[in-house]
């Protein structure tokens, strides 16, 4: 099939080139004219593990091109998917104006007789999608369909979400549209043998938002209860295994740590709890898991500055900068309120990680010294607080903060190590949910 993807962030550029990669013949189009002239010169826009192979691949075998012309990504497509940014506005509602403009763009190319299918890939409000039908309507008479096709990759791991979903949703307004969207996906349907979930477009964009916020709040309710744990003496990890051994709760997201971050929980919480407060009058629940994520990473550090006295001219370590591993993606990583806070009190800060370090210079303050290794980020540091769960770090010993560290201090926020393990090792270890150890 011939497809259109409007808009080459995580989400665009992935799908793009899996769909070029299951054999489409797919135009991509970004309105930034740096990230186009990257792209044709094989230079990827960020780190996620396999796609700079899959691109490769699709342009060379000429199924994937890169334009800065929309007219030639609509030009006898059969499905356009948009995929263009929705950020937070200070009301935490989704700022649909990228959405709009590209709506208004759209129905200028279309007018040619030729059928398509308009999809929502972007996360979007529940009736975005009428909105974008509306707005092009007014402006021609050709025929489409506005769909919903909501997108559920993790990043780190896009590319093999998208080539193996565990299902794929079709929110259509017509058979005509259902046929095409099947279409598109009958390949990835055929290799993978994931579910399909045919559907209207409203309850589309309502799973896309309720399986984030879901999510999310799996995550903030084990550190509440991680809370509760250091509290009363308990383990917050077998409790979670205990909980997760119930296949009704299941194990996953239920890792105490510093909380949840990217580029979609923190937005996507905001806009349906907005949604939930203009529609029904209030979202108490997500409400009480952003106050729970936002205070994560706070109780971290709080527990170190019980160690150290205070920051003010401390050397701290920290160890992984991106919100997750897997990705260089610093948006809303815990690391930038963590970091800002130790400057904030004195401290000078050291940080690590593998790939997200030329993302993190662009945000972080420029007093922050990057290192290439952990254990030069440790090196005559006054403490380490690790955020990220890279193997690089994961791979240290309880022997090398010992022997690396000035004090040998670590407050852990992903739980990474055992604590009697440390505690022998001569470490105080710090971490979520569990006691406090001290040699």
């Amino acid at each position: 099939m011939k497809l259109g993807v409007v808009g080459l962030g995580h989400v665009g550029l992935v799908s793009a080139a899996c769909f070029a990669h299951v054999g489409h013949d797919v135009v991509g189009v970004d309105a930034r004219p740096e990230r186009i002239d990257d792209l044709e010169s094989g230079k990827m826009p960020f780190y996620e593990p396999g796609l700079e192979k899959v691109v490769a691949e699709a342009t060379s075998a000429g199924r994937l091109i890169f334009d800065r012309d929309l007219a030639n990504a609509v030009r006898d497509a059969d499905a356009v998917f948009i995929c263009v940014g929705t950020p937070s506005l200070s009301s935490g509602e989704a700022d649909l104006s990228q959405v709009e403009g590209l709506a208004v763009q759209l129905a200028r190319h279309l007018g040619d007789g030729h059928y398509r299918v308009l999809v929502e890939k972007s996360t979007v409000p529940v009736r975005t999608g009428e909105r974008i039908y509306r707005t092009i309507r007014r402006l021609t008479d050709d025929e489409f369909d506005v769909a919903s096709n909501p997108e559920f990759l993790r990043e780190g791991s896009a590319v093999h979400d998208t080539l193996h979903p565990d299902r794929i949703v079709l929110g259509s307004p017509s058979p005509r549209a259902t046929e095409v969207l099947e279409r598109v996906y009958q390949p990835i349907v055929e290799r993978s043998g994931c579910e399909t979930v045919v559907t209207d477009v409203y309850t589309a964009e309502m799973i896309k938002h309720a399986s984030n916020a879901f999510l999310a709040t799996k995550i903030s309710f084990i550190n509440a209860v991680a809370e509760l744990c250091e509290a009363v003496g308990a383990d917050v990890e077998v409790v979670a295994k205990g909980m997760g051994l119930d296949p009704r709760i299941g194990s996953g997201f239920l890792r105490a740590g510093i909380g949840y971050g990217g580029s979609c929980f923190p937005k996507d919480v905001a806009a349906f709890a907005a949604l939930g407060e203009r529609l029904v009058g209030d979202f108490d629940l997500l409400r009480a898991v952003q106050k729970i994520n936002e205070r994560a990473p706070r109780r971290l550090l709080d527990k170190l500055r019980s160690e150290l006295w205070y920051f003010n001219e401390k050397r701290i370590a920290v160890l992984g900068l991106s919100f997750k591993p897997g990705t260089d993606d610093m948006r809303e990583a815990p690391s930038v309120r963590v970091i800002r806070a130790l400057l904030d009190d004195g401290a000078q800060v050291v940080a690590y990680d593998p790939v997200a370090v030329p993302k993190a210079k662009e945000i972080l303050p420029p007093e922050v010294e990057f290192v290439s290794a952990p254990l030069d980020a440790m090196e005559d540091a006054h403490a380490a607080v690790i955020l990220t769960d890279w193997d690089e770090i994961q791979g240290l010993s309880p022997d090398d903060f010992r022997r690396t560290l000035r004090f040998p201090i670590v407050a852990d926020g992903r739980n990474l190590f055992d604590p009697e393990e440390m505690r022998r090792a001569g470490v105080t270890y710090l971490s979520v949910g569990r006691k406090a150890v001290h040699p």
